[in-house]
């Protein structure tokens, strides 16, 4: 076996349980953490909203380390500060500590989510790539679907500290002596070429498989198409956000709180098989890729607004409209390298995660805002504008790829 599978384990581990449990696993401590602070629960969210403002700012900085240092000492690294902060936030009763905690969260955050399999998957493989960045990527939601259950239990039980507690001694106990210990930066490291790599040798007589071949970092910075990225970046997971709001929309509907949650599984489900699926598609055609992570969400949007003739039309809505979340880490990441290749991936794609943080940061408050004086109606016809731009964006983006330019 290639040990770039174990990188892929690895990867595994920090989706599933460091970002599994930093995110999927967020808004099960809303109710009960606020509750006790004696704020309120938009009070105590504010954390994730700083989470993302710090991710954002880290990530040129984290892109440099990640290209140059050592991935294995980062992420170990992070994954280790995100442990001790999880145990922090047991033992906080100010809700300004929450906050200083959603910073330091958003500093790990910036490495273990943004640039972890994105940057290894790149490093270890040159076929397969999607597919594997989707299984990845998809480890986030099936963290969170083994793990929510988990903590709601041990809050009920025996209140949120233990539960906080519970997701640090995980972190530091498991996941980080296995990064230390079996995450390697490079395939030269263990003395072999990428995955797939000898293929391409053989078919093209023997040479230079295992090169990164791309565009420099410097290079890349002044082309319309890196800019272009940005904004598909940002409007995907801007309106990756509307998630939240479907819940709340679908009992105001008409339909019972239960209805609502099938229809909040269905967008869940929709990300896991979306991911796996785009990853296997865009090992076929980017091209291909951006279009059914686009037009997918569209059509659950449209459907969603049509869900008064049925909970189906909200549930079928919800698992098409998760493939567009899907499309926010699978799809970004597919269509930079295809765009930039992997000379200077870590350094251009942190560039365009920043857009990332940045859209989760202002759209999740901000669609509540607009939703306040419009209505769910309206914010869900912007989202299929946002996506029908983005599906122009990412067919452009693939026809002006360089082909001539790249070292």
């Amino acid at each position: 076996m290639h040990y770039g599978f174990v990188i892929v384990v690895c990867c595994c581990l920090m989706m599933g349980i460091n970002i599994g449990l930093s995110f999927s696993c967020a808004g099960i401590f809303y109710r009960p953490v606020s509750t006790d602070l004696g704020v309120s629960v938009g009070a105590f969210g504010i954390y994730m909203s700083l989470m993302y403002v710090a991710s954002t700012l880290m990530l040129p900085l984290a892109g440099k380390l990640m290209e140059r240092g050592s991935a294995r000492r980062l992420l170990a690294g992070n994954s280790a500060l995100m442990g001790l902060t999880f145990l922090a936030m047991s033992a906080s009763t100010q809700v300004w500590q929450f906050y200083a905690a959603g910073c330091v969260l958003g500093v790990t955050v910036a490495f273990l989510l943004y640039l972890s399999f994105p940057t290894l998957i790149n490093r270890w493989f040159v076929s397969k790539v999607g597919l594997l960045m989707g299984v990845c990527s998809a480890a986030s939601g099936i963290g969170g679907m083994v793990f929510n259950p988990i903590a709601a239990s041990v809050i009920t039980n025996y209140g949120w500290r233990w539960a906080y507690a519970g997701f640090g001694v995980l972190i530091i106990a498991v996941v980080t002596p296995l990064l230390a210990l079996l995450l390697r930066d490079r395939p030269s490291d263990k003395g072999l070429l990428p995955y797939g790599a000898d293929k391409i040798a053989q078919a093209s007589d023997g040479g230079g498989g295992g090169a990164a071949s791309g565009i420099p970092y410097e290079r890349a910075m002044k082309m319309p198409v890196m800019w272009g990225l940005v904004v598909f970046a940002f409007l995907m997971m801007a309106c990756s956000t509307l998630n939240l709001f479907i819940p709340n929309y679908v009992t105001d509907l008409g339909f019972t709180l239960e209805q609502a949650s099938l229809a909040a599984a269905a967008v869940m489900a929709g990300v896991t098989v979306g991911k796996l699926a785009l990853g296997h598609i865009n090992d076929r055609s980017c091209l291909a890729g951006s279009l059914v992570t686009t037009v997918a969400g569209i059509g659950g949007l449209l459907m969603l607004i049509g869900g008064s003739a049925g909970i189906w039309m909200s549930v079928g809505g919800g698992f098409l409209f998760g493939w567009a979340y899907a499309g926010v880490t699978v799809q970004t990441a597919m269509l930079t390298r295809t765009v930039f290749g992997n000379l200077s991936y870590a350094r251009i794609y942190a560039v365009i995660s920043m857009a990332l943080a940045a859209g989760g940061a202002l759209a999740s408050g901000g669609w509540g805002i607009i939703v306040d004086h419009t209505s769910y109606h309206f914010i869900f016809i912007v989202g299929v504008v946002m996506l029908a731009l983005c599906a122009a964006i990412g067919l452009w983006a693939v026809g002006r790829k360089p082909s001539g330019d790249r070292v």
